[in-house]
């Protein structure tokens, strides 16, 4: 049969031992450019507002990205249902140009529910599945366990899987030798490396280079750097500089990008991110409790670090 990207797959193929029924394959798709990790719009009551996440999805739909992350760590996943998740990713699939690749979140804590949820958001529109590390047995976490959890979600997922990273927000990194091991499924896309340790990603790209594997900076702070060592996308506009080979602008992009960056990253989070989004012309609005907004020292020190650099 022929599958969503015009590539004609098996039902079933083997992998380590288990069945893999994907519908694609994850050389189908091609991560690189840009993916904003959008937030999700909430009304005062806390429900989700529909209306200003199809307002902010228009101003998205002004640039040029090549897609979006939709119900990543900036999109209060945690705090949503499941149904509610996959609503959300429903809702921007609607909205988005169908040239556009969308990028979902579906990991949970168990490998059940993550199946689960990959499958109800390959069914909303979803193009590919981010999921991230399991993380509240932390300890437990180890190379063996995560392989186990990334393959069984792999072979049971209708979409190709980006794994995820991101050890500020779980307190585990994804080892290097289960990526390496995980890269040789034939529906692992890649991974969004959050992490932001250069030598990492550079070796992550050095030992996955016969795989077809991809690797997205899953910050601005370290985007240009990424990209330096075979990072093919990212989450700002400093790629389309980095691409074209205008390495200086590029460089001084990136330096005024890192303190606004790691201002609403590894600082303020997703409050911060919200408040700035309003500076910009987005709705950001308030966040789902027991997120607080800034306070008004938080909200001035942000602001001074957009305007320092540049940005307002």
């Amino acid at each position: 049969f022929q599958n969503k990207f015009g590539l004609a797959a098996p039902c079933r193929r083997s992998f380590g031992g288990t069945a893999w029924r994907s519908q694609s394959t994850s050389t189908s798709l091609d991560l690189s450019g840009i993916y904003p990790p959008i937030a999700t719009p909430f009304m005062a009551s806390e429900d989700v507002d529909y209306r200003r996440l199809e307002e902010n999805l228009l101003k998205y739909a002004q640039v040029p990205f090549k897609g979006l992350v939709v119900q990543g760590s900036n999109g209060e996943y945690p705090f949503l249902s499941a149904e509610e998740r996959v609503e959300v990713v429903r809702a921007v699939r609607q909205s988005l140009p169908q040239n556009k690749l969308l990028m979902a979140g579906s990991g949970c804590e168990s490998t059940r529910a993550t199946v689960q949820l990959t499958e109800k958001m390959a069914s909303a529109g979803a193009d590919c599945v981010l999921v991230v590390t399991p993380c509240f047995y932390k300890g437990k976490m180890d190379s063996r366990v995560l392989i186990h959890h990334f393959t069984q979600v792999a072979d049971q997922s209708p979409v190709p899987v980006v794994l995820y990273s991101v050890p500020a927000n779980t307190g585990l990194e994804l080892p290097l030798e289960a990526v390496v091991t995980l890269a040789q499924h034939p529906n692992i896309l890649g991974l969004k490396d959050s992490g932001g340790d250069i030598t990492r990603i550079a070796l992550i790209v050095h030992r996955t280079s016969t795989q077809r594997f991809q690797v997205l900076a899953g910050s601005a702070s370290f985007l240009m750097a990424a990209y330096c060592v075979g990072a093919v996308g990212g989450v700002c506009a400093l790629a389309n500089l980095c691409v074209s080979g205008r390495w200086d602008e590029a460089k001084a992009l990136q330096q005024r990008l890192i303190e606004p960056n790691t201002a609403v990253t590894r600082g303020l989070g997703v409050p911060g991110l919200k408040a700035a989004m309003e500076w910009f012309g987005f709705h950001g609005g308030s966040c789902r409790s027991p997120l607080q907004p800034l306070t008004e020292a938080q909200t001035q020190q942000l602001r001074k670090d957009f305007s320092n650099n540049g940005w307002i």
